[in-house]
């Protein structure tokens, strides 16, 4: 299934992307383009929500590696929504993503993690 990308702004200008579908090679690169392009320098960072993604390949891996130091940069943090139950976390969790991201179970507790944030 081809992924769709949507994103809404939350509260305080928050940037909240979803992902659905599969993320790879063929489509990871503009993902990655349209999600540093929706981020103000004003939020605090950004909210990559990877509930309905069903697949990630090296690719979708690399997107969100470059997201996070992307950010990074800007002195912005990356939030990550993953269940711990999906494909997605399995391989989030075999390249050790906690080292650029941190992640959180449901959109909720992700904006909650971003709102305590402080700089």
């Amino acid at each position: 299934m081809l992924a769709t990308m949507r994103v809404e702004t939350h509260h305080d200008g928050l940037p909240v992307a979803f992902i659905n579908g599969e993320v790879d090679a063929s489509n990871a690169s503009a993902f990655a383009t349209q999600i540093k392009d929706t981020v103000p320098n004003s939020a605090i960072g950004l909210v990559l929500d990877l509930s309905e993604t069903s697949y990630l390949d090296s690719s979708g891996v690399h997107l969100i590696f470059d997201i996070a130091e992307a950010l990074r940069r800007r002195q912005q943090v990356l939030q990550l929504v993953v269940p711990a139950d999906s494909f997605v976390g399995d391989v989030l969790g075999v390249v050790n993503v906690t080292g650029v991201a941190q992640t959180s179970a449901t959109l909720q507790e992700a904006l909650d993690v971003l709102a305590r944030t402080e700089f």
